[in-house]
């Protein structure tokens, strides 16, 4: 019996035995490396995006597109988005879109337009619903209400959320570049009116309005790239009225802004002008993009006797700019694609008309697309890319 016993411990011994040594061979085959893994490849890096950028024309609304304003408002204050239905497609898709506004805000309500060269607070909401990001405000018109009247309209831009950039309540707030983000680029947008013989600034405020000295521009564009501008956009209102090509001081002064450079940088990288109140040329200087002149985008009839004779005071181009990153870190954002589209206020209508979708609708109006078209190309411009946008 106890040899029995002997031999099922021994043979219960040897099948544990047996079982550890099969149990661990397969830990062991469960632990063999298999062939080695090839790493993965980095994914490429994706490329950075760019951004567009579209700059529409003066917003000088006189009497009859104040009255026009309150009619579409039915009785309820003023109603400015009707009038510019027309540009909100191309505006309002930009990654940023900045205007010009040549008016300040009326001390009354239900009061403006011309000779006071005044507006109702319902157009920075206008102006803002139909996306524009940032408006310049220096103009030759822009002290005519003093001190008060520049605070009102900073005020009603800063109600409505429209950015503003060449008037100013305080010193600090003039030093203080206007910073807008498009994409993934930081921009500053910097305002600049040319002093004529009817500006009076502000007894002791002479900074409430930045005038156009190159010194001032060029002084301004290099903190605002300092300060982490990608970027540097300037409105210029300049120019003489109702002139169809570039004055002299206009060629003179686009010449000086795009020729700066700072460590191999321009300082300027694209220049916006107004203040002849017609469509000027587009034209690339010193591999820099200036528009001598948008036209004014709403308007009345002209008053100025040259805007008359040419017949072209209602005329104006929105210009939109594609920007692309630069190709190595501390390069310049490039304009990669430049365009223009025209269109008109129609003053009878109170509305601003894009003229191709208006041709394309059946109106009449080829002839005027067709002088802007010509105007705008008037210095070469086609040749260094710039299309008319359909």
């Amino acid at each position: 019996m106890i040899a029995l016993r002997r031999q099922v411990a021994l043979a219960l011994t040897a099948l544990l035995a047996g079982g550890a040594a099969c149990q661990a061979q397969i830990w062991h085959e469960r632990e063999r490396p298999g062939p080695a893994a090839r790493p993965a490849r980095p994914a490429p890096p994706a490329a950075r995006p760019g951004f567009t950028l579209v700059a529409g024309g003066a917003v000088l609304p006189r009497s009859a597109a104040v009255d026009r304003a309150g009619f579409d408002a039915r009785g309820k204050g003023h109603d400015f988005r009707p009038m510019l239905a027309g540009a909100q497609g191309a505006v309002d898709t930009a990654d940023l879109a900045l205007c010009h506004l040549e008016t300040v805000q009326a001390a009354k309500p239900g009061t403006g337009g011309h000779p006071a060269f005044e507006a109702p607070p319902e157009l920075a909401e206008a102006l803002v619903a139909t996306g524009y990001d940032s408006c310049s405000t220096a103009s030759g018109h822009a002290p005519d209400g003093g001190p008060a009247a520049i605070r009102r309209t900073l005020d009603a831009m800063d109600r409505a959320g429209l950015r503003h950039a060449g008037t100013a309540r305080t010193q600090a707030e003039a030093r203080t570049p206007t910073i807008l983000h498009a994409g993934p680029a930081t921009v500053a947008h910097l305002a600049y009116a040319e002093p004529t013989e009817g500006t009076r600034l502000p007894p002791g405020q002479p900074w409430a309005v930045s005038l156009a000295d190159e010194g001032r521009v060029l002084a301004d564009a290099r903190a605002a790239r300092q300060a982490g501008a990608d970027v540097v956009v300037v409105s210029l209102h300049w120019g003489t009225e109702g002139q169809v090509t570039p004055d002299r001081r206009q060629l003179a002064l686009a010449q000086r802004l795009t020729a700066a450079r700072t460590g191999g940088r321009p300082d300027v990288d694209l220049v916006l002008g107004t203040g002849a109140h017609v469509p000027q040329p587009y034209e690339k200087v010193n591999g820099t993009w200036v528009v001598y002149g948008m036209g004014d985008q709403i308007t009345g009839a002209p008053s100025d006797d040259r805007s008359v004779r040419n017949g072209r005071g209602n005329g104006s181009t929105l210009g939109r700019f594609t920007f692309s990153p630069p190709a190595r870190p501390g390069g310049r954002w490039e304009v990669t694609r430049a365009e223009f589209l025209p269109q008109m206020y129609d003053m009878d209508a109170g509305r601003v008309v894009d003229l191709d979708q208006a041709i394309a609708g059946g109106a009449d109006l080829t002839g005027v697309r067709d002088a802007i078209r010509d105007t705008v190309l008037g210095r070469g411009a086609a040749k260094d890319g710039l299309t008319m946008a359909r």
